[in-house]
């Protein structure tokens, strides 16, 4: 075992993160490009605001964050290169296959798709990461890996504005190959990279478990991770929920589960009058708090350092806002430019997607040293961080959305993509820093959990239907302004909580039954 205090990461290590920035890209660019094919999209099939809303965030969100739990699980029991290569291969298709939709339900269908295929990708690469670098470096690795996220997000508005402009302007309505319009063209295009670079993927090496922390390090386990997998599918997937509760004596429990997200689901339904939103969204509730049910019975304690940790149950809840308002924000800008201020698809997709992604790497590489640094001096450091990234945007939001001159709207959002980034990398290693090094790839599903459920499944949506509801666009997103002081004291009492429990996370686990 590596000493942490002297061990530096290898040349490999170096070129297996730059593979998996390359995969990240990728990933954000496929679930990204629908913001600048938003209003090409909602003309022809003939959508809302809060359609749109549920397109970008809650149909992918829910499965992505569902199928994330048991692929997390398979992280942590099974090769993880190649498991982020099938992925990979599945959303790349379905990615592809949005081009040729023709209907809301099946973009909702490939997007669907898109999330369970995700799932995979972030769970693998934070594990791996943790493995291929020392702690004294897992900050900055996870913050430039984490920077592939608004690469992606930029080039998805660069690319998308560009293919389905030159395809509109190349070819007349009905006259294209295949019959596709620019918004179905660019699908297609941005889709079919991510096929050959998998191949890549399921070659990376497969690094000791541990080799960097202060315990045993432990081999891959492959003598029955897929059985492990469809275990937990079990755990978290209805109606086969209802079996695992049985056997493990929670069935009732998890009838007053179902009951409970049932009646709440109905009322917010009637409240709102969104069906699709709500049913999904209590089918994923209902899902995790059966999944959590399940853990508690067959892995204590995991079940305690994740679900008994007041530091972490609170710090994932404002992990969840902070990306509430960074999935929210990515999202509309371009809808809200071209819309109110009359700008044209590639004009938005080159000047907010090109400096968006500078800025917003150059934001979570920040925000990554400095969590390292500050982390180093206080075990508060990478918290401190979080609460800096969610105070400086909501101003800088409110003056950018105030703006009639698209000159000066695409001057200030590089600024909001450089402190709502900072983040990203801290936070991944903040709950990193909470369990044991086994449990890494179940933490970093519960992290993209906590993002997706409450970031992309209610962020796009909530400034969606507050724009539907008030016809303003702007109103919308101002909506956003109301979750700072909501997640700064969240934060505030993480940053209490969380030095005791990281010294503490041994003791605590062995309490419950870990070796």
């Amino acid at each position: 075992m590596a000493s942490d205090a002297s061990a530096t990461a290898k040349p490999y290590a170096w070129y297996a993160l730059g593979l998996m920035v390359l995969v990240l890209v990728i990933n954000f660019i496929d679930r990204q490009i629908l913001s600048i094919l938003a209003e090409d999209i909602k003309r022809d099939l003939k959508l809302s605001d809060v359609d749109l809303g549920f397109l970008y965030g809650t149909a992918f969100a829910i499965f992505y964050a569902v199928f994330g739990i048991p692929l997390g699980r398979l992280v942590d029991s099974w090769r993880r290169g190649r498991l982020m290569a099938i992925g990979l291969v599945i959303w790349s298709s379905m990615t592809a296959l949005s081009g040729f939709s023709t209907s809301y339900a099946q973009l909702a269908a490939a997007r669907i798709g898109i999330g369970i295929g995700e799932a995979s990708a972030s769970p693998a690469a934070y594990s791996l990461l943790a493995d291929y670098f020392p702690k004294k470096q897992r900050g900055l690795a996870l913050s430039i890996y984490s920077a592939g996220i608004y690469v992606g997000i930029g080039l998805s508005l660069l690319f998308g504005g560009a293919i389905a402009t030159g395809w509109d302007r190349a070819f007349a309505v009905g006259e294209a190959p295949l019959g596709l319009v620019g918004w179905q063209a660019a699908f297609l295009m941005v889709g079919l990279p991510g096929l050959p670079v998998a191949l890549l993927v399921s070659r990376l090496r497969e690094p000791v478990r541990g080799g960097f922390d202060d315990a045993p390090p432990r081999p891959v386990d492959q003598a029955s991770p897929w059985g492990l997998f469809f275990r937990e599918l079990m755990a978290i997937l209805p109606p086969f929920t209802l079996w695992t509760a049985a056997r493990n004596q929670g069935l009732g429990l998890n009838l007053v589960f179902a009951g409970v997200i049932t009646l709440v689901a109905a009322g917010l339904v009637w409240l709102t009058g969104d069906v699709p939103q709500w049913a999904a969204y209590g089918v994923g509730v209902y899902c995790l708090l059966s999944w959590s049910q399940a853990l508690r019975a067959s892995d204590r304690p995991t079940y305690q350092l994740i679900c008994g940790t007041p530091a972490m149950v609170i710090g994932l809840l404002a992990f969840g806002l902070l990306a509430l308002v960074g999935y929210a924000y990515s999202f509309w800008a371009a809808p809200f430019a071209m819309r109110e201020l009359g700008v044209a698809k590639a004009t938005v997709g080159l000047y907010l997607g090109l400096p968006g992604a500078v800025a917003s790497a150059c934001g979570v590489v920040l925000g990554g040293l400095v969590s390292d640094a500050w982390k180093a001096r206080d075990p508060r450091g990478r918290i401190f961080v979080l609460m800096l990234s969610l105070a400086l945007p909501p101003p800088l939001l409110w003056l950018m959305f105030q703006q009639t001159d698209f000159a000066v709207f695409a001057m200030i959002s590089p600024l909001v993509y450089l402190t709502s980034s900072l983040w990203v990398g801290s936070g991944v290693a903040a709950f990193q820093d909470l369990v044991l090094p086994r449990m890494r790839g179940v933490i970093g599903a519960v992290t993209v959990l906590a993002s997706t459920m409450l970031g992309l499944a209610i962020g796009p949506y909530m400034v969606g239907k507050i724009s539907t509801v008030t016809g303003s666009l702007q109103t919308g997103v101002y909506g956003l302004l109301a979750i700072a002081p909501i997640g700064l004291v969240l934060l505030f009492i993480v940053s209490r909580l969380t030095g005791e429990a990281e010294r503490t996370k041994e003791a605590r686990a062995q309490a419950c039954g870990e070796a």
